[in-house]
């Protein structure tokens, strides 16, 4: 009888399936098959230890991801394997917090607050403690504190480590009025998850030693992406046991921007002498002179574990490099070569085709030449769905009346539409909410009793009444019926209709498309197919259907989960959007030196850190490639309305010869490297204007040595810049060759830029 749970695995991955006592690392290289370990390896242990599904975990980073596992899972164990707990690290942790957040002080029904929800509570904190927005702005401290999450520094700790800084002083009160707002709001956002999570599990041993009598075998994918308090709630939940299987690839770890430390991967055998490493280095994806060329770019980095792909596939086509003059061209050929490869038969589907590239400003000119080819195409990584107005504006209803406690949602929607409440009316408002220690929601509820309110109190009242009526419904009604509830009842798409713009039209298709995912969710309840809990002793609270259950769903969606393959569409996305994916042909654009690698991991203070990184980014490029990949870079490029000029990545010069195809142009010596005349694409093709010819700097060249001047303002000075205008200093780096200056504008938000390139004068 064939054993399904170790049926077609190579001698790695049976071992990474089979060796589940104990800590394990396995090394997955970049198509390797570390899903299939995953799955396999849950299988094995129900249907050969004969373990309960509902004693194993798997954590991943996105619903996609999670989702996958989950089917695959069920396609070789069967029936029986529903109690496995498969889901996102946030996932898990707003189950576990749903069960027993009301151990640290919150609410079960908490809310979850996004990037705007949360700018929107900083902003008011801000006002709170007169600091001038125009100045520093929100997200300058949202990132300071978000920072600390990571690291599971807390208020109190980061007022402890700061308190000899009188500079810091404003970042400490505003963390402090920051959680004390989510709190008074019954709120988290997405950092507090994970650190909430493992407060509670420090600090109340009952929780903790439920979670580990429950989880005997815990698995991690993707774990080179973890950051200090992920690494700590796995930590926590595993216990004495130590029987954690973790997944990943440290050539893989791109997220250090958002906290990922890759020191938990290169460090795992430290954390657990004992741990087992395996490494899977057989790739099942790219053709062998793709493989070559990831192997050829990622040995220059110095802080990795020695791996090396292969493949038994055949060596197929030596990787394509085209230089062009302009990133017009380079657009225009990206365009036309895949019309060209379509009409061939090289391809059967617009959906093989992926162009990636490092920064989001360079999608406009390959969209441009995509409308042009009449290409279909998306660009994934763009605004996500649900942060467009009108989906916010329902969702505030929706939070408004499953958690009145939630100031962010109602003061969202008090006056949407026009109730004519002015801002005056909402001060007095929220200043009476202060006062009383209430919530702004129970204050709207009084507005008879706060002094000087007056007649606004007849204009708040149809608002709490209609909310108030929804709340007692909310259990009879379906999510899709409360949506149309309050679409209908405030008038919200009639006024859309009205508009009678296309801009109208198209956001009540976005409405439409929320009431269908409504729809979704009810079904996959009804199926039991939302959720992913166990089935042998979550509590009804905790399977979070209904209203709850919606709202939560929602707030975990990740734009990379709505990308669908099947779809006959072009992909754009950035290196970064791209991890975790592979397209039969993909180009891979903008391979210039300062544009990628970066122009300030080139010149890093932190040393070859930050360049290894983009290497890292590199690597995940090639390694998305099957058939065929191809490797563009532009010599004049414009950027921010100036031209300019970049020498061929050093990414490409690392790589073999023999290993592509196309002619590389050889710069000068960096130091004596010196702009060639380039003609203006636009202008030539009369795309432009003389607007443009103005935009033309030799000035600002990557190439050109740069000579380091004192500066003559320091950190806290305000400073004046040709384009952005005034602003604020924010930080000053000494990074060797230059200065790296981070200014607060006041109307073009937070730049960083080296010195010698933006020419600030301080005011």
């Amino acid at each position: 009888m064939k054993n399904e749970a170790l049926e077609g695995l190579n001698p790695e991955q049976l071992a990474g399936v089979t060796t589940t006592e104990g800590p394990v690392l396995i090394l997955a290289g970049a198509g390797s098959g570390k899903t299939r370990v995953l799955t396999h390896r849950v299988a094995y242990l129900i249907k050969e230890r004969g373990v309960a599904p509902y004693h194993i975990m798997a954590i991943t980073f996105t619903n996609k991801a999670a989702g996958e596992m989950r089917r695959r899972i069920d396609s070789i164990v069967g029936d029986g394997c529903e109690g496995v707990w498969v889901s996102t690290f946030h996932a898990s942790c707003v189950r576990i917090l749903r069960r027993f957040a009301d151990r640290i002080g919150y609410d079960t029904n908490f809310t979850i607050y996004d990037t705007d929800d949360s700018k929107t509570a900083m902003k008011a904190v801000l006002k709170q403690l007169n600091v001038d927005t125009k100045k520093i702005k929100e997200r300058y401290f949202l990132n300071i504190i978000s920072q600390a999450k990571n690291e599971l520094i807390f208020p109190e700790e980061f007022a402890a480590k700061n308190s000899g800084d009188f500079s810091k002083k404003r970042e400490i009160d505003a963390y402090y009025a920051y959680q004390a707002r989510l709190r008074e709001s019954n709120a988290l956002d997405f950092d507090d998850l994970l650190c909430e999570t493992v407060r509670l599990l420090r600090q109340d041993a009952e929780v903790r030693e439920y979670y580990r009598d429950k989880l005997w075998y815990i698995m991690v994918d993707e774990y080179q992406d973890t950051n200090t308090a992920q690494f700590e709630l796995v930590r926590l939940l595993t216990g004495e046991k130590h029987n954690l299987c973790v997944v990943g690839d440290d050539d893989q770890s791109i997220y250090k921007f958002r906290g990922a430390n890759i020191r938990n991967i290169l460090d795992f055998e430290e954390y657990f002498p004992e741990a087992k490493v395996i490494k899977l280095e057989e790739n099942y994806r790219s053709r062998g002179r793709i493989l070559d060329v990831a192997n050829a770019v990622i040995k220059n980095n110095v802080g990795r574990k020695e791996k090396k792909l292969w493949t038994e596939r055949e060596e197929g086509e030596r990787v394509r490099i085209r230089q062009f003059d302009s990133a017009f061209e380079e657009a225009q050929f990206i365009a036309s070569d895949i019309d060209a490869r379509l009409r061939r038969g090289e391809a059967s589907s617009y959906s093989d085709y992926a162009v990636l590239y490092r920064t989001n400003a360079q999608s406009r000119l390959l969209e441009e030449q995509m409308i042009v080819r009449n290409i279909p195409y998306r660009i994934v990584g763009g605004v996500n769905f649900y942060s467009r107005r009108e989906i916010k504006d329902v969702l505030a209803y929706l939070k408004t009346v499953d958690n009145g406690r939630d100031d962010v949602a109602v003061r969202r929607i008090l006056n949407v539409p026009k109730r004519g409440i002015g801002a005056t009316s909402e001060d007095k408002i929220a200043v009476y909410a202060e006062a009383n220690h209430i919530s702004f929601y129970d204050a709207l509820k009084k507005a008879d009793e706060i002094p000087g309110f007056g007649r606004s109190a007849s204009k708040v009242r149809p608002f709490t009444d209609f909310i108030e009526e929804l709340r007692a419904r909310k259990d009879e009604l379906t999510v899709a019926e409360l949506i149309r509830e309050i679409l209908d009842r405030t008038g919200y798409e009639k006024e859309l209709e009205l508009e009678g713009t296309d801009d109208g039209k198209t956001r009540i298709e976005n409405l439409g498309e929320l009431y269908s995912k409504a729809m979704s969710y009810e079904q996959g309840v009804a199926d039991g197919s939302a959720g992913g809990y166990d089935s042998d002793e979550t509590s009804a609270d905790e399977k979070r259907s209904g209203l709850s259950g919606f709202l939560e769903e929602v707030a975990l969606i990740a734009d990379i989960d709505r990308l669908n393959p099947d779809e006959e569409y072009v992909v754009l996305m950035t290196l970064h959007g791209a991890k975790g994916l592979e397209f039969p042909h993909v180009y891979m654009s903008g391979m210039e030196d300062g544009l990628f690698p970066s122009y300030m991991s080139i010149t890093s203070d932190t040393g070859s850190d930050e360049l290894e990184e983009e290497r890292r980014l590199c690597y995940v490029g090639i390694t998305r490639a099957m058939e065929t990949l191809t490797m563009t870079m532009a010599r004049a490029r414009m950027v921010r309305g100036e031209t300019q000029y970049g020498a061929l990545s050093r990414f490409i010069k690392e790589i073999p010869e023999e290993l592509t195809e196309g002619e590389r142009y050889e710069p000068k010596p960096r130091d004596e490297w010196i702009s060639p005349p380039v003609k203006n694409p636009y202008i030539d093709r009369g795309f432009g204007s003389a607007g443009y010819k103005k935009g033309v700097s030799r000035a600002k060249n990557f190439g050109t040595k740069i000579e380091k001047k004192p500066l003559d303002y320091v950190e806290g000075d305000r400073v004046s810049h040709g384009k952005f205008g005034e602003g604020t200093v924010i930080s000053i780096i000494d990074g060797g060759r230059d200065y790296e200056v981070t200014v607060d504008f006041d109307t073009a938000g937070t730049k960083k830029m080296f010195a010698s390139f933006a020419k600030m004068q301080k005011v």
